[in-house]
């Protein structure tokens, strides 16, 4: 195995920070923070970062760390209270980010020491061997935006803005001059007053007016980056407006914490102009640092990854959509195909997932209702390519998602507004000593598939830096395959040969699975004819015919797959 970062398959394990260590298994419903509790930057003891690992992450993405506007009051410290008609949750967003300089309070065990704490937490990842990603969040921030921790010479966002201007090139918001906010929404909350806000700011979902509702990112607003929306969309980007050079700041400020990747939030919502800017500065003073961009359009894809400089993207509205439909039988297994295909030659750009902190959880009764259906999901998106794969914190224990925790309701996503506690992890972690006893059998099994899969991804040359071949476009209307179920692909490293195949049918099956004359000549694979294959998921060896002219025939069982080896 080729432990080198280079030659590594990036496995991100996504974490909400502020529930993983919460113990509390009695949360009520919107409940306060003294009421329901909140995990902290020191749950992540060097036993759980070691457990995180063996799971096969090698980064961790801390989601949630940047000061974010809450409705728990923090005065005690000398931090600004938010109006709560414009935070989102007791807890809050942690997308409306109120100071770009600091570490949110609720993560600390000593709040005053919460950038230590922070910078404690980075050195404890790094000594486990994993990489350290945060948020970036640079189109919006909290209404009531404030830094109290911002370095000397840097002035405040909004300070030096020219507010009777809807827009000026180098003011950081967009205003709705001699308007006040009129939100269409309770505008008072648990206040004694409602909140105001004039001259209206542009709200975060570019909305350009004074009327955001309920369903808009009303608690939010929209930073300038010199795009004149209001009157038609000129761009004034020389010289360069002053977001961007706050904005640089702020990148470099949380670089020289020895992280190793920004996440960085609706990047298509900034002008790639920005980030063609920023992002080789940054990397010429880091030179390792990893940029991932949440990017949603087909159409900027290319653009963000060669103009902004970006690593890597989010492959959400391609594979996560397939496979989601795929799982759920509304698309044919076949369509996997058609999506790798439309990338086009970028699919070692695209980070993939099944679950993040925006999805629905897999196992709630709003996508498969049942973890094991996505077992041959999985499989696909970890073994498919040579790109990053992520999960999201509790996916490998089956956590449903159906709490109605509070301002988030049922809606089969895991909450990032309330204070709340996480069963599957809570039973994971068992009170920091992670002994599997709390654990139900199910969970335990699904685990164990997870594991074995995603630690697969580094331990097999052949996926995490081998080619690949579909072999779908020969087993269209083969004998014994269903392509609306079954998929199936090759990868391939040196002298090792791996069949991967999936079943996305309940029934367990006999598949026969044709690999043309094509991929013995691509990938350069001799005939080999009857060979002892072991699935290196079920462990057990199996004769396989690996021939251009006879099918591999073999056993598939329901929502499983295998990745068959041979090696010569």
């Amino acid at each position: 195995m080729d432990t080198t970062n280079e030659n590594r398959k990036i496995i991100v394990y996504q974490v909400f920070t502020r529930l993983f260590g919460n113990d509390n298994g009695h949360c009520i419903c919107n409940g306060t923070l003294s009421e329901n509790g909140s995990g902290k930057m020191a749950d992540f003891t060097i036993k759980a970062l070691n457990e995180i690992k063996k799971l096969g992450a090698t980064h961790i993405w801390y989601t949630g760390i940047i000061e974010h506007a809450t409705q728990t009051d923090y005065r005690r410290y000398n931090i600004r209270p938010d109006h709560p008609a414009v935070v989102k949750g007791k807890a809050g967003s942690p997308y409306a980010i109120k100071d770009y300089y600091d570490i949110d309070p609720d993560l600390a065990n000593d709040v005053p020491e919460r950038m230590k704490e922070f910078e404690d937490l980075v050195s404890r990842t790094h000594q486990c061997g994993l990489k350290v990603i945060i948020d970036f969040v640079p189109n919006h921030v909290a209404r009531q935006y404030e830094s109290d921790k911002q370095p000397e010479g840097i002035r405040q966002l909004g300070e030096d803005d020219d507010k009777s201007s809807r827009f000026c090139r180098d003011n950081n918001f967009y205003y709705i001059p001699d308007t006040e906010l009129q939100g269409q929404f309770d505008m008072t909350g648990e206040a004694s007053e409602p909140y105001h806000e004039l001259p209206a700011k542009a709200t975060g979902n570019d909305r350009f007016d004074a009327f955001p509702c309920i369903n808009d990112w009303y608690e939010t607003i929209k930073l300038n980056y010199g795009i004149d929306y209001p009157h038609g969309g000129t761009r004034w980007f020389d010289p360069i407006p002053d977001t961007w050079h706050k904005m640089l700041h702020i990148l470099l400020f949380w670089a020289s914490k020895g992280i190793d990747a920004f996440r960085c939030d609706m990047a298509e919502m900034v002008p790639v102009e920005f980030w063609e800017w920023a992002i080789p500065q940054v990397k010429h003073k880091h030179p390792h640092l990893l940029f991932i961009a949440e990017v949603y359009n087909p159409n900027e894809y290319r653009n963000y990854l060669f103009r902004g400089r970006f690593d890597y993207l989010y492959d959400k509205v391609g594979l996560y959509d397939t496979l989601r439909a795929v799982i759920c039988n509304t698309l044919p297994a076949s369509a996997i195909t058609l999506c790798w295909q439309s990338l086009d030659g970028i699919q070692q750009h695209m980070l993939n997932f099944l679950e993040n902190h925006d999805e629905q959880r897999i196992a709630s009764t709003f996508f498969a209702g049942d973890p094991f259906k996505a077992v041959p999901g999985l499989l696909v998106s970890a073994c498919m390519n040579t790109n990053p794969m992520m999960i999201y914190f509790g996916q490998e224990f089956g956590e449903p998602g159906m709490d109605n925790e509070g301002f988030s309701g049922q809606d089969g996503r895991t909450t990032i507004f309330d204070y709340w506690s996480v069963d599957s992890i809570r039973r994971w972690r068992n009170n920091g000593t992670f002994d599997g006893k709390e654990l139900t059998e199910k969970q335990k099994r699904l685990y164990h598939t997870y594991r074995r899969i995603l630690t697969l991804c580094n331990e097999e040359k052949a996926i995490c830096r081998g080619d690949f071949f579909d072999l779908m476009y020969v087993n269209a209307n083969g004998w014994k395959f269903d392509n609306h179920r079954q998929y199936a692909f090759l990868r391939k490293y040196g002298n090792e040969l791996l069949v991967c195949l999936s079943n996305f049918s309940h029934a367990n099956t006999s598949i026969s699975v044709n690999i043309p004359p094509h991929a013995f000549k691509c990938l350069d694979i001799p005939t080999l004819g009857n060979y002892e294959a072991t699935d290196l998921l079920g462990g057990k060896k199996e004769r396989i015919c690996i021939r251009p002219d006879k099918p591999l025939e073999t056993e598939l069982e329901g929502y499983n797959g295998k990745i068959l080896k041979v090696t010569w």
